[in-house]
């Protein structure tokens, strides 16, 4: 059987339709957001950023544009929109937002909810050279495809985790961003 291409109307119809399960309360409660860029295109790509190395936290890391949210924040889905122009540029008036995936925790504290938007194609991207060293695209479909996820169980402070692990291209993709990505992979209902 030949493979079908995801097109962005399939994950628009997909993400729309199939609204995300709740399966535990986030603990945290310090509030972030960050923003999962889907690029318009007729095969969509995903926005990521690789962190700045001489950032404090999550140095270098491959992450989505976001962050804690500030109190001149309205909501959560406008701390990600800021997050988004302050880290890379995107203006908010070009992000047609979607929708939001369930809070997940970090492991600094955050309760961080991910909120989806839709961006045109033909951005200049221009990273904040304090907080990103990288702006990449990855193809949505190949970013969405399950079996890409591999699983590290961990024992850290007494609980067990599991963390998800993956490489496109030269970057590493784990942690939350990468549970972020599965969620959304398990959400849309896309096959391994």
């Amino acid at each position: 059987m030949e493979k079908e291409n995801l097109t962005l109307d399939d994950f628009l119809s997909r993400f729309q339709l199939l609204r995300p399960q709740v399966n535990r309360e986030a603990l945290n409660q310090r509030q972030a957001a960050v923003l999962i860029p889907v690029v318009r295109r007729a095969q969509p790509g995903l926005l990521l950023t690789q962190r700045s190395p001489h950032l404090r936290k999550h140095a270098g890391q491959v992450a989505f544009p976001g962050g804690a949210v500030d109190s001149s924040d309205a909501s959560l889905i406008a701390a990600a929109l800021r997050e988004a122009q302050e880290e890379v540029a995107i203006p908010p008036e070009t992000v047609e937002v979607i929708g939001v995936l369930p809070p997940v925790d970090s492991v600094t504290g955050f309760q961080v909810t991910p909120v989806v938007g839709i961006i045109p194609p033909d951005l200049q991207y221009h990273a904040s050279v304090d907080e990103v060293s990288a702006v990449f695209e990855m193809p949505l479909e190949e970013a969405l495809r399950l079996s890409r996820y591999h699983p590290l169980d961990i024992h850290r402070r007494g609980h067990d985790h599991r963390v998800w692990l993956s490489w496109y291209q030269h970057y590493f993709v784990w942690g939350m961003t990468a549970g972020i990505i599965r969620e959304l992979a398990l959400q849309i209902g896309l096959k391994p």
